[in-house]
């Protein structure tokens, strides 16, 4: 094919004013880079509702296409639940969300952000862009979480702030024995792999054991800094083969990408040399202890360039930051889902699980479900959100804060006196124990719905009750267990 024939929509991008000059002046530096350092393919990626980059790999006359066209991309990936299983009927009207331009599993077309590109460094020759969700009637898809996320930036640079964010996440890498792909694995879902531990676990932070698996943290960190991702630390956590990585912060909708890439970056690696890494909060192997994902947030004043969180007081954080805090806690129920949007994600909230269990705000306290990080006058003074789980779509899980925390903002709302002593027996409001008690919390949300918009409410809130429903009509090991034998 031609690079007059790619498949997009011509002239989509100007025609219908989706790039920002910045974008514009990338898209022209990218042109030139491509040729000038011999990339020859580049991985056009679109981040789906689970988190998941999903797009294809064009050859470069097809790409520089793309710049200008965007990208075909099938509508029904909206459709589908993490295992690929449709949600809706693909051909009822609207594709059953009743979006008209998703009938009959449309093409929809994704536009790449210039400014997201990067190089593979495991893969020579290849280059890496995100994209943006768009109808092709020119009309942003209401279901693209990264547009989702990009409106509540967008709403707190319109006030005069820059969401500010750090990761810290945390993993497991194991061996990979049988990936299990014999034909009789390849259900719907496929058999999980069979893995074994890289090393020993419950000897927290050891030199030693980080020591042990040097020879594959090497390749990641190299991997990682290639991307030009803010690498800070890796470090030894729990359970056996458990890591942490940590990041320094960044901004706006670049802290979201980058989680997407680390994520992505990490398993590609690591099945590259023969090893499984899963995000999935609590594995269900043996003395495997669950994984979170500690979200550190603030908001910097766009004109100073000060952390708006800063108390030139007593206090622990501003007036600001204490309302923000307030609005995160006040929706902590309706976001939970955008948190721990997975069955399994809830089986981390437990008593003295170093996860949170209800909406407490405390300082330096790693039970609570808000950690203020920092002391009055200390610059670096931010808020840490325990909840959320490393498998969470970052768009959400960020785009979630945003909106709860300018909530308590707009409205002055008091978090109360910060917990003292155990926050688990603080008394405060729970958080849901459930996949089912999550959803019905967002479906009746005023807020995100003002927010997100009913029609993605709706969209996600079904997507996870597809999704709880799917488990709940599995029989557990557990049930097994206890059943079949004595009855």
């Amino acid at each position: 094919m031609s690079n007059e024939s790619s498949r997009g929509n011509v002239g989509f991008i100007e025609k219908h004013g989706l790039w920002s000059d910045e974008q514009r002046a990338a898209a022209e530096d990218l042109r030139v880079r491509i040729e000038k350092e011999g990339i020859s393919r580049i991985r056009i990626g679109w981040v789906d509702q689970h988190g998941l980059i999903r797009g294809k790999t064009l050859l470069v006359p097809d790409f520089l296409r793309s710049l200008v066209d965007g990208r075909d991309l099938q509508g029904a990936l909206l459709l589908m639940d993490t295992t690929n299983n449709p949600v809706k009927p693909f051909f009822a009207d609207g594709g059953g969300l009743g979006i008209e331009e998703i009938e009959g599993m449309s093409d929809t077309v994704i536009v790449p952000d210039p400014l997201t590109f990067k190089l593979v460094p495991w893969s020579a020759g290849s280059g890496w862009i995100l994209s943006d969700m768009y109808y092709t009637n020119g009309r942003p898809s209401s279901l693209c979480t990264r547009s989702i996320m990009r409106k509540q930036v967008d709403e707190l640079a319109r006030r005069g702030y820059t969401y500010t964010a750090g990761l810290e996440v945390e993993f497991y890498i194991t061996k990979l024995l049988d990936p299990k792909l014999s034909p009789e694995s390849s259900g719907w879902p496929p058999e999980p792999p069979e893995v074994e531990a890289i090393a020993h676990g419950f000897q927290y932070l050891t030199d030693s054991r980080n020591d042990e698996i040097e020879h594959i943290l090497l390749p990641l960190q190299d991997a990682i800094l290639g991307l030009g991702l803010p690498l800070n630390s890796m470090e030894d956590e729990w359970g056996p083969g458990q890591c942490e990585f940590v990041f320094d912060i960044a901004q706006g909708l670049e802290a979201a990408d980058n989680m997407v890439y680390f994520r992505t970056a990490i398993k590609q690696v690591c099945r590259r040399m023969g090893y499984h890494a899963t995000f999935m909060a609590r594995p269900g192997l043996p003395n495997f202890f669950s994984s979170g994902w500690h979200l550190h947030e603030s908001l910097t004043d766009v004109e100073t360039g000060e952390n708006t969180f800063v108390s030139e007081g007593s206090d622990y954080l501003s007036e600001l930051g204490q309302h923000f805090v307030g609005g995160v806690l006040e929706h902590a129920n309706e976001a939970s889902i955008f948190a721990t949007p997975s069955v399994n994600g809830y089986k981390r909230y437990k008593p003295h699980s170093l996860a949170p269990t209800n909406a407490s705000w405390t300082s330096e306290n790693r039970g609570a479900l808000i950690r203020v990080i920092g002391q009055p006058g200390d610059k670096h003074t931010h808020i840490e959100n325990r909840a959320g789980e490393p498998m969470a779509n970052p768009y959400l899980y960020m785009a979630s804060q945003i909106v709860a925390g300018l909530d308590g903002v707009d409205r002055k709302v008091d978090p109360g006196p910060a917990s003292t002593g155990d926050p688990y027996a603080s008394g405060k409001p729970p958080l849901p124990r459930n996949l089912y008690q999550a959803v019905e919390a967002l479906k009746n949300s005023d807020l995100y719905r003002r927010a997100f918009g009913d029609g993605f409410v709706d969209y996600y809130a079904s997507m996870k009750e597809f999704e709880m429903d799917r488990f709940m009509g599995e029989v557990t090991e557990w049930e097994h267990r206890e059943y079949f034998e004595m009855y």
